[in-house]
């Protein structure tokens, strides 16, 4: 059961027990989708995003635990890339319209079997690759397409914990939650 106390069947528990590499978009997934364009005297444009702390304490737990994490990414962010060295996210793809690509060149660097990849997602480029991976979660906010391509669909929505509650499922089923619990790092 998951903090949210939901049940989870048995068969998502068996997928989430083989996960080795844990990857995510980052819009919508990771933060709430709005992008947030602060104006510059100069004419540029400063990108915001916001993380949610709850995710970032999951995917914290995820590496400690020895899951390799990395985003695949449509859109090219300083944002992104701060948050992923905060986090120690190994796999860092940006610019990536059609994410196949670095999907399998993760699987590649990671010796991962596609069943040992999870993969989380909000919306229609992210369908390609969670129809291959082991556990295809969608945040409890994506589009219809994604939670039909998803072996499990978050409470939470996207920014907002759904990356934890992923990273949760993913230790519970293992066995490990609890010792995890002991390992968290302010």
């Amino acid at each position: 059961m998951l903090k949210t106390g939901r049940k989870v069947s048995a068969s998502v528990r068996k997928r989430a027990k083989q996960i080795r590499v844990l990857l995510m978009d980052v819009d919508g997934t990771l933060t709430t989708g709005a992008v947030s364009l602060l104006s510059q005297a100069d004419g540029s444009a400063l990108e915001i995003k916001t993380f949610d702390a709850h995710d970032g304490q999951g995917l914290s737990l995820a590496r400690t635990a020895g899951i390799r994490t990395g985003v695949i990414t449509g859109r090219e962010s300083a944002a992104t890339r701060w948050r992923a060295r905060e986090l120690d996210i190994e796999f860092v793809y940006e610019k990536q319209p059609h994410k196949i690509a670095a999907y399998e060149e993760i699987l590649k660097k990671t010796g991962a079997a596609e069943s040992e990849v999870a993969f989380l997602g909000d919306d229609l480029p992210d369908v390609p690759v969670m129809r291959r991976v082991g556990l295809a979660v969608a945040v409890g906010d994506a589009t219809l397409e994604v939670k039909l391509a998803a072996h499990f669909v978050t409470k939470a929505i996207g920014g907002k914990g759904a990356a934890r509650e992923l990273v949760e499922l993913i230790l519970k089923s293992k066995g490990i939650w609890e010792e995890m619990i002991e390992k968290a790092r302010a």
